[in-house]
């Protein structure tokens, strides 16, 4: 019987944060406006573009380093 939290266990869970936070980042591009974690509160492109690119880059490296961990750590070692 398989489990049905597989996607939840230590590995997988890389992937799926990484995908949720790709999403993300694809939308707060789109929308203009991106949820600052350390300004505590959402940047607009308009008013702050320097920092909400700074932002909406975050959220890409965040998502690709995730994805890329949970790639190195499945296949690294397999050979």
């Amino acid at each position: 019987m398989s489990n049905s939290f597989w996607l939840l266990r230590p590995p997988n869970i890389l992937v799926a944060g990484g995908i949720v936070v790709l999403f993300l980042a694809v939308i707060y591009t789109y929308i203009g406006k991106v949820w600052s974690r350390y300004h505590r509160g959402w940047v607009c492109r308009a008013n702050e573009p320097k920092r909400y690119w700074f932002e909406v880059a975050m959220y890409y490296l965040l998502g690709l380093g995730m994805i890329g961990f949970f790639l190195y750590k499945v296949h690294a070692f397999s050979n």
